[in-house]
């Protein structure tokens, strides 16, 4: 992979993946536009899409009026409640592009490969497959079985992948959208697992976020449940007014390309 002069590191998070969005809207409002994208879960998913020249409010068009149950499928609990195969179908629907290496602007998609127990880092391959595999949350969704291997969440194990672009990469523009916060409640089962796997993926967040020359972590963001999509709007600004707030008060000269 040749050498970029800005790259963006695009946390997990769900539904607070919205705020990505917000951002990079922000962000290229400003004129700056990253050159590759690394994303982990919902990071890859809103990176597949800007990635395949998507803009930020199309891809919120395209999710608006998406529940969660339009992104999965109910089957019987072996490996996970849910599985993501609609989301992997929409993907397929929206962008004409199949294979990660023919999208317009580098994408690299984090995941965690079960076999081997340990993360990859993805830049070749179907891009509805590793998206749906990095956004595979263990127990509430099945793992994604892809030439024989077994992968779930990029975030079980790098939830902010800033880790792939360093070698490649002059700058780094690092966005997470789900730092660890207090929780009340613990209601249902679902709530549980995704709260353990909260505590799981924040490990390295602040070794990765002092490699970044531009972090970016929205707040506010605590009291969105990540499995419900129905505050697309209010994240997806959120986001963008946070970083129009940061941009304005930061000295982005060296990140215009």
């Amino acid at each position: 992979m040749k050498r970029f002069k800005l790259g963006i590191a695009l946390s997990g998070g769900g539904s607070k993946g919205f705020a990505h969005l917000g951002i990079l809207k922000a962000l290229n409002e400003f004129g700056i536009y990253p050159e590759i994208v690394s994303g982990t879960s919902a990071g890859s998913i809103a990176g597949a899409f800007y990635c395949a020249g998507y803009k930020p409010d199309e891809i919120l068009e395209i999710f608006k009026e998406k529940k969660l149950w339009d992104l999965t499928k109910f089957h019987i609990p072996k490996d996970g409640l849910l599985n993501l195969e609609n989301l992997s179908s929409l993907i397929e629907k929206y962008i004409k592009y199949k294979n990660i290496e023919e999208l317009p602007i580098p994408l690299i998609i984090c995941t965690t490969n079960m076999n081997d127990a340990k993360v990859e880092y993805i830049y070749k391959g179907k891009i509805n497959l590793y998206v749906q595999a990095s956004a595979s949350i263990p127990v509430v969704f099945s793992p994604v079985k892809i030439k024989n291997t077994y992968y779930v969440d990029g975030g079980l194990i790098d939830n902010f992948p800033v880790k792939p672009l360093v070698k490649f990469c002059d700058l780094i523009i690092g966005v997470n959208v789900y730092p660890f916060e207090k929780t009340e409640k613990l209601e249902s089962m679902i709530q549980v697992a995704t709260r353990t796997f909260q505590i799981a993926i924040n490990k390295n967040i602040k070794y990765y976020q002092r490699k970044c020359d531009l972090y970016i972590e929205p707040a506010n963001l605590a009291k969105y449940n990540i499995l419900e999509l129905k505050y697309h709007r209010e994240i997806f600004d959120l986001g963008y007014n946070y970083c129009k707030n940061i941009l304005s008060n930061t000295d982005i000269s060296r990140l215009k390309i």
